[in-house]
C-alpha cells in the first residue's frame, strides 16, 4: 500500500477512492478495485480482469454547471426528506473544472436558488460587473461605441459576474463531495447500458491501457459499469453519449435544427496600469464582418488578480471554406480596442470549445425511459444573452426534481416529466423570450439580425408573434472552393497573436499517445478524394488546435490526424461537411488543463 502511494499518479487516484470507500459498499468495491489493478500494474503484471458492475440510484456524467447543480439537488432533496440516495458523478477531465471553458459573466439565479448563502459558504463568485461596454468593430482600425439604449435588454450586464467558470465547477465539487455525491473524475463515460426494455439503466466508463493496436498494454485497466435507476447526460455540447442518445430514439424529430458556434478564448495577466477589475467588453463587426458571411461576437472581461479573460465567438454556419476561426481570433486582437486593454501583458492560457446555440427552438425532446439530456447536451444556452451557466444550472435542477419525485414513488427507469417542469419554470419564460436572436442572425446577417433582437427584447418585450428558423445545419453551409475567396492571414508576431501549437501548449493538454484515435473517421478515402477538392479541406482551418493536416508526399496527398493536440471543441464533429468525422471520449484525464478558464 505504501509502495503504491509513492507514485504520484496513482497517488492521486488512490486518494480519490480512498475517502470515497466509506460511502458504502460501492465506493468500497470501487476502491479495492482500483488498489488490486494498480498496484499489480507497477509489478508489471498484464491484468485482465471483467468489467465490475456498481448500482446507484441516479448517475451523472459530466462536472459541469447543469451536472454539479443536479448532483447537489438530489442529496439537497434527499436530506431533506429524510430518504437516502446514492449519486455517482463521472467526469472524464483529470478534475472538476479542468474541461471547463467560458468567457464567463455569470448570472447568478439559479445559483441563488441551488445555494442561497453561496456568499457566505466562499463561491468564487466575487468580481461585480462595475462597466458594460458594447462597440462596433467597423474594420482593423476603427470602431464606434454601441450607446446601452441600443442594445437588447437581456444582454445588459448589471448584477453579473466575471468570473472563472472552471473555478465555479471546482467549488461546485465540492459542495456536492461534502453532501455525499460520489465525484470520479478522470473516468470517461463511454457507453450507455440498456436494460432488456430498452431503458438506459446506467453508463460504462471506457478500457484504459489499450493501445493503438487494440491490443491490451501492461497498464491495462477495464471500465466499470455504472448502472442506475436513472442517469442524466450532462456531457456539455455535442456530448458524444448525448448524441447518441438523440439518434437512437430520434429525440430531435420535432425539433428545429441545431445550430453551433466555436469560442476561443485566451487569458492574459496585463500590468498593474492597465487592471480594470470588473470592465466588460463586448463587440460585433471586424473581423467577422457585419454580413451573413460569417456572423459572431467577441468578448473581453477584467478578472481579479490583473487577468483578462478574452475571445472570439465564431457561428459554424459561416460560409468560406478558406476562414480558419483560430486565425480571426489572432488578427482581431489587434484592434486598437482590444491593444488599449492587454498591451505589454502576457498571455498565460488558451482555449476552445464549441458552443450550442439553437436556442429554444432546436432542444429536442429531454428524456427516454431512465435518462435525461441536460444543460448543454440538450441545448439550454441563451445565445441572445450570450449565456449559458444559469440555464444549464436550471436545467440540472429541474431533472433533478423530476428524478427524486420518481425515486420517492419507487419508480426506476420510468420517464420523468422534465420537459413539463421546464415549461413551468422561468428557464422556458427567458429562452422563449430570445428563440428568435439565433434565427435572425443567420437569417439577415449580424447588423440586421442585432437591430431585430433590440426591437424584439426592447419594444415587443420578448414576445414577437414570429418564430423564424435556419433549417441548413452548419456543416452544410460552406461554398464550393471554386466561389470562395482564399483568404491571406498574417503570420503570428509572437506578442498579441500566436500560432496553433504554442496556443495548444498552454491548455495544458495531454494524451496517452498509445491509445486509439479517438477523432474516427467513417470513410477514410473521404477527407483527401472528396473535401479536400471540393472544400480545400476545411479541417485543417476549422480546428483550432492543428489535429488535422494536409501532408503532401510523393504518392499524394495524406489526411493526417494529430490527436493528441485535440482540446475536445468537437468543432470537426459539427462543421465537417461529409460528416465523416466522429468525436468519441479518449482515455479518462485527458485532454486540456484548464486552470482558472
Amino acid at each position: 500500500m505504501c509502495d503504491l502511494e509513492q507514485t504520484e499518479s496513482c497517488n492521486t487516484l488512490f486518494q480519490r477512492t480512498r475517502k470515497h470507500a466509506k460511502a458504502g459498499v460501492n465506493g468500497g468495491r470501487f476502491y479495492s478495485a482500483i488498489v488490486f489493478i494498480i498496484a499489480a500494474n507497477r509489478r508489471g503484471e498484464l491484468v485482465t480482469v471483467e468489467r465490475e458492475a456498481m448500482d446507484f440510484d441516479v448517475v451523472v456524467v459530466g462536472g459541469g454547471p447543469s451536472g454539479l447543480a443536479a448532483s447537489i439537488r438530489l442529496m439537497q432533496l434527499a436530506s431533506e426528506s429524510g430518504q437516502e440516495i446514492t449519486v455517482c458523478l463521472v467526469e472524464k477531465g483529470s478534475e472538476i473544472g479542468a474541461h471547463i471553458l467560458s468567457g464567463a459573466v455569470f448570472y447568478p439565479r439559479a445559483l441563488n436558488e441551488l445555494i442561497p448563502d453561496w456568499q457566505e459558504q466562499g463561491a468564487p463568485v466575487n468580481n461585480p460587473v462595475t462597466k458594460d461596454e458594447y462597440h462596433c468593430f467597423l474594420s482593423e482600425t476603427s470602431s464606434v461605441p454601441i450607446p446601452r439604449m441600443f442594445i437588447p435588454k437581456p444582454i445588459h450586464n448589471a448584477g453579473n459576474h466575471a468570473i472563472s467558470l472552471g473555478n465555479l465547477c471546482r467549488w461546485l465539487g465540492e459542495q456536492a463531495e461534502a453532501l455525499g455525491v460520489m465525484t470520479f473524475p478522470g473516468f470517461a463515460a463511454t457507453e450507455i447500458l440498456f436494460d432488456e426494455q430498452d431503458r438506459v439503466c446506467g453508463i460504462a466508463t471506457g478500457d484504459m491501457g489499450i493501445g493503438k493496436d487494440g491490443e491490451q498494454k501492461p497498464t491495462y485497466q477495464p471500465g466499470y459499469e455504472l448502472r442506475a435507476k436513472y442517469t442524466l447526460l450532462a456531457e456539455g455540447c455535442r456530448g458524444h453519449l448525448g448524441k447518441q442518445l438523440i439518434q437512437k430514439y430520434r429525440l430531435d424529430a420535432d425539433a428545429a435544427t441545431q445550430h453551433y458556434a466555436i469560442g476561443l478564448k485566451e487569458l492574459w495577466e496585463v500590468p498593474e496600469e492597465r487592471e480594470d477589475q470588473g470592465k466588460v467588453i463586448h463587440a460585433l463587426g471586424w473581423p467577422l464582418g457585419l454580413s451573413s458571411a460569417a456572423t459572431g461576437g467577441s468578448f473581453l472581461y477584467h478578472l481579479e488578480n490583473r487577468q483578462v479573460s478574452l475571445g472570439l465567438i465564431v457561428d459554424l454556419a459561416y460560409k468560406n471554406p478558406y476562414l480558419s476561426p483560430f486565425e480571426e481570433f489572432q488578427r482581431w486582437k489587434h484592434h486598437p480596442v482590444i491593444v488599449n486593454e492587454i498591451a505589454a501583458g502576457t498571455r498565460v492560457s488558451y482555449g476552445a470549445r464549441a458552443i450550442v446555440k439553437g436556442g429554444l427552438p432546436a432542444l429536442p425532446k429531454l428524456t427516454v425511459p431512465g435518462a435525461a439530456l441536460i444543460g448543454d447536451d440538450a441545448g439550454f444556452l441563451n445565445v441572445l444573452k450570450v449565456k449559458g451557466s444559469h440555464t444549464a444550472m436550471k436545467s440540472g435542477m429541474l431533472a433533478a426534481e423530476g428524478v427524486f419525485e420518481s425515486l420517492k414513488q419507487g419508480d426506476a427507469g420510468t420517464e420523468i416529466d422534465l420537459f413539463d417542469r421546464v415549461a413551468d419554470s422561468w428557464l422556458f419564460e427567458e429562452l422563449n423570450s430570445s428563440r428568435n436572436a439565433g434565427p435572425a442572425w443567420h437569417k439577415w446577417g449580424l447588423f440586421v439580425g442585432s437591430a431585430y433582437s433590440f426591437i424584439e427584447q426592447n419594444l415587443l418585450g420578448g414576445k414577437s408573434p414570429l418564430k423564424l428558423s435556419d433549417p441548413k445545419p452548419d456543416y452544410e453551409t460552406l461554398d464550393h472552393v471554386t466561389s470562395a475567396k482564399p483568404i491571406e492571414y498574417p503570420k503570428p508576431d509572437g506578442i498579441l497573436s500566436f500560432d496553433r501549437l504554442s496556443s495548444v501548449f498552454l491548455s495544458n493538454t495531454n494524451h496517452e499517445e498509445d491509445q486509439p484515435c479517438h477523432l474516427t473517421l467513417a470513410d477514410e478515402t473521404i477527407p483527401v478524394a472528396q473535401n479536400l477538392p471540393n472544400f480545400a479541406e476545411p479541417a485543417q482551418r476549422y480546428c483550432p488546435a492543428g489535429v488535422y493536416e494536409i501532408v503532401e508526399e510523393e504518392s499524394g496527398s495524406r489526411f493526417q490526424i494529430n490527436a493528441q493536440n485535440c482540446v475536445h471543441c468537437k468543432t470537426c464533429d459539427i462543421k465537417d461537411p461529409a460528416q465523416n468525422i466522429t468525436w468519441i471520449a479518449p482515455e479518462g484525464g485527458g485532454g486540456p488543463n484548464y486552470p482558472n478558464m
